[in-house]
């Protein structure tokens, strides 16, 4: 389980989509809080899948080879599958035209809630449904688990958090260097995106394969 949520998570941080639409966000007036809020909304999703897995679960994990058990490891497979066609798919369509700067304008002129709103809703919702469906594992008996569940919503959501407290802290700086980061992003965001998810990808469908034939 810590392994997959490890990789999940980071690819999660690191995805593309999310990254740039949240330097929008910190470029826009009053960019500080409605990054905050862009940023707590995104955490508390973060939970709220992960307690109503837990809820599901009772907080122990199925017996392996189980209905749920077998389910789990489907849907992670079935979100691995999906991965890879989506980026091979997405390699073989070649770049796709970049939003002009009305997209700008308009997120200079959303307010906080729908700031908060955009959180939720630019989370790459394939990656966290893989993460929701290796939380089915967690057995919240040991510490470990409870552990490897607050390092997963932790390191998920760490690039947002590094830029919002860089924002904080020094703003003339980051305005600087995250206008960089923005215009590396839109510049190979296709790359970068059709590495990740083939990357990604491949190892949910690696791992998804092994589980099923090892019962593990």
């Amino acid at each position: 389980m810590v392994l997959d949520l490890l990789v999940i998570a980071l690819a999660i941080a690191v995805f593309p989509l999310s990254a740039t639409a949240f330097v929008l966000v910190l470029a826009a007036r009053r960019g500080l809080w409605k990054g905050l809020a862009f940023v707590l909304a995104w955490l508390a999703c973060f939970v709220a899948v992960i307690a109503a897995v837990l809820l599901t679960t009772g907080g122990k994990p199925p017996a392996p080879r189980s209905a749920p058990s077998t389910a789990s490891t489907a849907v992670k497979l079935a979100v691995g599958v999906a991965l890879v066609w989506y980026g091979v798919r997405r390699h073989r369509r070649g770049p796709r035209p970049r939003p002009s700067g009305g997209m700008m304008a308009r997120l200079d002129r959303i307010s906080l809630w729908e700031a908060a709103a955009l959180g939720p809703l630019l989370q790459p919702w394939g990656l966290v449904a893989a993460g929701a469906a290796t939380v089915v594992d967690a057995d919240l008996s040991h510490a470990s688990s409870f552990a490897a569940l607050f390092g997963y919503c932790l390191l998920a959501t760490s690039s947002l958090l590094a830029m919002e407290v860089y924002t904080a802290f020094a703003p003339d700086a980051s305005r600087l260097r995250l206008g960089r980061l923005r215009v590396w992003l839109q510049t190979h965001q296709d790359q970068a995106l059709v590495v990740l998810l083939l990357g990604v990808g491949l190892f949910l469908v690696a791992r998804s394969i092994y589980q099923l034939t090892s019962g593990d």
